[in-house]
């Protein structure tokens, strides 16, 4: 079965004011854009078979509205602290670390890491061309060979970019005529 690879960027966060970034949390925004892309999910009946979020509020904060809103344990999220500005190496390498039995994985984190990420294992020709790929809280869809530790540069197929300005867009459109 081919894989399916999901990168979540966190939700709209507090402004930085000078202290930890890392402690940063999540504002209404950003609350009610995670859940947006977490009833996207649940519509399209895409469950995860397993959560990796960096460790930093802000991510946790958004990995954890995806789970209540999927009714998944939060528990079950992985923290990972290869996720928070780590470079692309490190976050490859907590991929190849996911068990074989885990068909569907959903990583929360942040950019440029996830950005690089995307970049690196999608051609570049059929990314869309728009200033920023993921702006906080989108999804970006992407099919995989059956292998997590064979991620080689361009061999993702890229299903989608959603964000959550586009479902707006998508919910203000006109109903169509019969």
């Amino acid at each position: 079965m081919k894989k399916e690879l999901w990168l979540l960027r966190h939700g709209k966060a507090e402004r930085y004011d000078g202290s930890e970034d890392y402690d940063r949390s999540l504002k209404k925004r950003g609350k009610r854009d995670a859940k947006s892309m977490a009833k996207w999910l649940k519509e399209q009946q895409l469950l995860p078979d397993f959560i990796i979020s960096s460790p930093a509020i802000r991510a946790i904060m958004t990995a954890t509205i995806v789970c209540d809103v999927l009714a998944i344990d939060g528990q079950q999220i992985q923290k990972e602290k290869r996720l928070y500005d780590e470079g692309l190496t490190r976050v490859r390498a907590v991929l190849t670390d996911c068990p074989a039995t885990y068909n569907r994985v959903l990583i929360v984190g942040h950019n440029p890491e996830l950005e690089e990420l995307l970049l690196h294992l999608v051609n570049p020709k059929s990314l869309p061309k728009v200033e920023k790929l993921l702006p906080t809280s989108a999804l970006a869809r992407l099919a995989l060979p059956d292998d997590w530790t064979h991620l080689d540069k361009g061999c993702a197929e890229l299903l989608g970019i959603i964000s959550p300005k586009s479902l707006n867009q998508q919910s203000k459109e006109p109903p169509e005529m019969e």
